[in-house]
């Protein structure tokens, strides 16, 4: 069965967009020109919708007000496509739960590279990784910590999978950006910046794990805690 997007844009041409190289890509599409029709359709019970491509700035409920609702109950994967290019606004999203964030103009092969890549992590299987007492599994997308287990957006589980994965190694942003997103570069990469932020806060006291190579990027090491 065909995956279903929501795509929220008050901008016909863009959600026409979007939809037709989503319908290429066998996706089954659902649209919303404003916050208010998104939630009836994210809340219908008769609708299943596995990720979500919301704007921001939007009619009657804007984006950040639906992507707080949607939280309170799901984990809907949900890609915030906006104008708003600032840093600021980028952690603003990922803190509130946004699974990526990609700035307008864009490209929509890209776009769809990133929904499939996050749609493929929803449903792969794998063994536990464990580096120490940081446990990732695969099978239950769920890592924990001395046996806590903590909340993660995709893109944060995949990016302490790729590091764990590689410990020991630096990994330039470049190479982290190709590896987590699956995409070519072509965007900023504070985007990589901004979410080890977020895993080094979320980690912690395991959070000193990931310290930054200057002038590279980030790697992981097995440092005890």
């Amino acid at each position: 069965m065909n995956k279903t997007v929501l795509v929220v844009d008050d901008e016909p041409r863009i959600r026409s967009l979007i939809s037709e190289f989503l319908v290429r890509a066998n996706y089954h599409v659902l649209e919303a020109g404003d916050g208010e029709l998104a939630l009836k359709k994210i809340f219908n019970k008769k609708m299943k919708v596995d990720l979500i491509v919301l704007d921001i700035m939007l009619p009657k409920y804007d984006g950040w007000f639906v992507l707080e609702k949607v939280r309170e109950c799901f984990k809907t994967p949900i890609i915030l496509l906006t104008a708003k290019s600032e840093e600021s606004d980028q952690l603003k999203g990922f803190k509130m739960g946004a699974d990526d964030y990609v700035c307008k103009p864009f490209s929509p092969s890209i776009l769809v590279a990133r929904i499939d890549k996050i749609l493929k992590e929803e449903d792969g299987h794998s063994e536990d990784i464990v580096m120490d007492k940081i446990v990732i599994s695969d099978y239950a997308r769920e890592v924990t910590v001395s046996g806590k287990p903590l909340e993660m957006t995709p893109k944060e589980y995949e990016l302490l999978k790729y590091l764990i994965t590689n410990k020991g190694m630096a990994l330039s942003r470049e190479r982290i950006l190709n590896a987590v997103w699956n995409y070519d570069y072509l965007g900023d990469l504070r985007t990589v910046d901004t979410h080890i932020k977020q895993l080094r806060a979320k980690l912690k006291d395991a959070g000193e794990k990931i310290v930054t190579v200057r002038n590279i990027g980030y790697k992981m090491i097995d440092k005890y805690f």
